[in-house]
């Protein structure tokens, strides 16, 4: 999968699952100020994010270190290179 298509993933989950305006999904969108979530949609957020991805996040310690977007999408990327067969 490439970068443009986790970029297209990740946007549809921030718009699907928590109705945000597509012009509103900058990679600079720092996820909890720009984009109102909170600690509790972080949650959502995995559990979105490991369904349109299939992998498992819930455990790995990096989610802590997200800010941003771009954040998220290196993160899916690397989680992506990880996973066997993917």
């Amino acid at each position: 999968m490439n970068r443009s298509e986790i970029i297209e993933k990740t946007n549809a989950v921030f718009e699907e699952s928590f109705e945000i305006a597509p012009e509103q999904l900058i990679p600079t969108a720092h996820v909890f100020n720009d984009l109102g979530l909170d600690s509790l949609d972080t949650v959502d957020l995995v559990v979105a994010l490991q369904k349109k991805f299939t992998v498992s996040i819930r455990d790995d310690a990096r989610i802590r270190e997200i800010r941003t977007l771009n954040d998220i999408y290196d993160f899916i990327a690397t989680i992506i290179s990880e996973t066997p067969n993917s």
